[in-house]
């Protein structure tokens, strides 16, 4: 299964990022998503699984979407919350992915056999950092991350 990982969109959704998530089976936002219309936009590629970021608290757009999500991505159970700090400080054991977002900074870390995995901003860039996102081959007995960047 190809899953597209995007964060930090702040309203603006590139065309690249468009076409690096072309095929995708399903789609996660980590927050930050800045207008409901990239919502849109992700939805009519896959399925999608967002969280609200700290950006998006006062969008009245946003009141229904959730701080912290757990759901099960092809037999894999993640975590998706927007900032890493949220992120509780014991995880349960049947957690294998967790998704984070908000420094703006693409990681990807496996710790044990848990991945965390910040796919970096997809906006505007900030700073002097990357922009990126992350595409996730999610197979029986693994996961495959990597990061893809969107601008030279």
């Amino acid at each position: 299964m190809k899953v597209g990982v995007i964060s930090d969109t702040h309203g603006l959704l590139r065309p690249e990022a468009l076409a690096a998530l072309a095929g995708c089976e399903r789609i996660i936002h980590a927050g930050d998503i800045g207008n409901v219309d990239i919502l849109d936009q992700l939805k009519a590629i896959a399925p999608l699984h967002v969280v609200r970021g700290n950006n998006d608290l006062d969008a009245p757009w946003a009141e229904n979407i959730p701080d912290l999500l757990r759901f099960d991505l092809n037999g894999w159970e993640a975590l998706l919350v927007h900032d890493i700090a949220d992120v509780p400080a014991v995880l349960d054991s049947a957690i294998k992915l967790v998704i984070t977002g908000h420094s703006h900074k693409p990681h990807i870390e496996w710790r044990g056999d848990q991945l965390y995995l910040n796919p970096g901003s997809a906006g505007r860039r900030r700073f002097k950092l990357p922009v990126t996102l992350a595409l996730l081959e999610v197979l029986e007995t693994s996961i495959e991350p990597r990061l893809i960047s969107l601008l030279e």
